[in-house]
């Protein structure tokens, strides 16, 4: 453990940066100070060409990693909430383009738009939910209210958990 994970650890003094909704401790790295400040000003904007604008300026980032992880917890929250919107789709053709082909964002936003479609009652593709990641199958199986997804998540999904978790929703709804 470095000297910045102890002190973060131990309670280091933390301090709040002008705009900030969290603390990070003080001897945060760089990159950590940044991934906050992106998280804030992608939170900030509004409407598909200032958000996708914001987007593609972070991931301009020199640290690409963490560039892609700031944009893909803003994917995370805003699909959340967009996802029996009727702007979804919009939306996502707006950030999908200023993805700027970067295969982990573009695959979660992929994955976003198959869970809109099974919870809005759209054409889905079995094959392309069984063929998801981990992450989309649990957030599937937790989230859903399709008795085939949960179904077929259920027989089929990669991971015991997502089928056990599938499974019990089934059993809870059928009660």
């Amino acid at each position: 453990m470095g000297r910045s994970e102890y002190q973060i650890r131990q309670g280091a003094p933390e301090r709040r940066s002008e705009g900030t909704t969290g603390t990070v401790a003080v001897n945060a790295p760089s990159e950590h100070w940044r991934y906050a400040r992106h998280l804030e000003s992608l939170a900030a904007v509004s409407g598909q060409p200032a958000e996708a604008e914001a987007v593609a300026a972070v991931l301009r980032d020199p640290d690409l990693v963490m560039a892609e992880s700031a944009v893909v917890t803003h994917l995370d929250r805003r699909a959340a909430g967009l996802l029996a919107d009727e702007a979804f789709p919009a939306w996502a053709q707006a950030i999908g383009a200023a993805l700027g082909g970067r295969t982990f964002a573009a695959r979660r936003l992929r994955e976003w738009t198959l869970l809109k479609a099974v919870t809005r009652g759209e054409p889905w593709s079995p094959a392309e939910l069984l063929a998801a990641s981990d992450w989309c199958q649990r957030t599937a199986a937790q989230s859903l209210h399709s008795d085939e997804a949960l179904r077929l998540l259920a027989a089929g999904a990669r991971t015991r958990r997502v089928r056990n978790a599938a499974a019990q929703r089934l059993l809870r709804r059928a009660a």
